[in-house]
């Protein structure tokens, strides 16, 4: 008798550890949501890049970002927070970074998984003769939370 409850109070405490940690588990955004919030960024940022973008058009980017967003980049400088990334491209509109000099962003290649999206991607130059150049393939790692990207990883 004693083993039977025992065992009872094993399967019942197994099970509301189930139920609870169920509960709080992140939430998984639809494949076809993240592909979608992906190709809007990258849309977006070719918006910005174009000499005249607008701070409009950086917050739209930015409102595909979750509150606790970070951007990393190990060549270029490491870790960004989302307002430290904000100010960088707030920065480089005033500088001029923004030339147009990039035409588009061509998505090669996405691999979708839990909560996450890894993409080879070419950006599109304008080269001075007027033509368009595609360049090395770079990958870039996405994470989201709750629908919104939560981090971006940048592996080139």
């Amino acid at each position: 008798m004693r083993h039977l409850q025992r065992s009872l109070a094993v399967l019942i405490f197994s099970m509301t550890c189930s139920f609870i940690s169920f509960g709080q588990e992140e939430k998984v955004t639809p494949k076809d949501s993240l592909i979608h919030i992906v190709n809007d960024y990258y849309r977006l940022n070719v918006i910005v890049f174009q000499s005249d973008s607008s701070p409009k058009d950086v917050e739209n980017i930015f409102d595909l970002f979750t509150p606790d967003f970070v951007y990393v980049h190990p060549k270029y400088g490491g870790t960004y927070s989302r307002d430290d990334l904000y100010n960088g491209y707030l920065r480089n509109q005033k500088n001029g970074g923004y030339d147009g000099s990039v035409t588009d962003i061509i998505i090669a290649n996405m691999i979708t998984g839990l909560n996450a999206v890894t993409v080879t991607k070419h950006f599109v130059n304008k080269q001075e003769d007027g033509s368009s150049k595609k360049g090395e393939p770079q990958m870039t790692l996405f994470e989201f939370k709750g629908g919104k990207i939560s981090k971006i990883f940048e592996y080139w």
